[in-house]
């Protein structure tokens, strides 16, 4: 069992990193959309819609992600139903991500100058077109670079579902591990792997800082 080269735990990590990508790639898609009702929930004016809406962000964000995952995994077995261990990652993802994501946006949204909602209201927009075609082509240019960020705090947060059985990058790596018997091994090369996913994304970010500076 111990009598694995380090190009079949390389050929195994990649195959776990698979799952790592495409978990993440599911929760920012789905958070995304989440997201983008939150956020327009955040900054309605009316206030059965925004109570809800910052509730459920505050929540999300004063909870550990561990707990979540812990509570959509093991919760709905007290009613005798069983959720996969992938459904259970990608769902507590989801909704850590969209209150993170929702925050981004609504911090981009809300710095924008409210002159120029007022200036739209004056030539006889709605709130609505204001919002759609002045504000949010604004916000869009300030949220993009830290939208990229919070993909590698989205990549690295993955981890987490090898608690509860979910075979990614990390969990296969704990396989490894105790199959080779050579932790320090396999964990170098887990952390040189996730570096391949996220140094990428970081570089991303630094880039549309740059471009998208809206102080010059």
């Amino acid at each position: 069992m111990t009598d694995f080269t380090l190009q079949q735990i390389i050929y195994a990590l990649v195959l776990g990193a698979r799952w790592t990508v495409l978990l993440s790639l599911s929760a920012f898609i789905l958070g995304g959309i989440l997201g983008l009702v939150l956020m327009l929930g955040t900054i309605s004016q009316r206030k059965w819609v925004k109570l809800p809406a910052l509730g459920f962000i505050w929540l999300v964000q004063a909870t550990p992600l561990l707990m979540q995952l812990f509570l959509i995994f093991f919760g709905p077995a007290l009613f005798g139903k069983d959720v996969p261990a992938w459904m259970a990652a990608c769902i507590a993802l989801t909704l850590w991500s969209s209150a993170y994501l929702a925050e981004i946006w609504r911090g981009s949204v809300l710095a924008v100058q409210k002159g120029q909602t007022e200036a739209a209201l004056s030539l006889a927009m709605l709130r609505g077109q204001a919002l759609r075609y002045v504000v949010l082509p604004q916000a869009v240019r300030m949220a993009l670079p830290p939208t990229a960020g919070f993909m590698v705090q989205i990549v690295k947060s993955t981890a987490l579902a090898s608690i509860v059985g979910f075979t990614e990058l990390m969990k296969t790596g704990n396989i490894l591990s105790n199959v080779t018997l050579d932790p320090f091994v396999v964990y170098g090369l887990v952390a040189i792997v996730y570096f391949c996913l996220c140094y990428p994304l970081s570089l991303v970010s630094r880039k549309m800082e740059t471009v998208f500076d809206v102080t010059r």
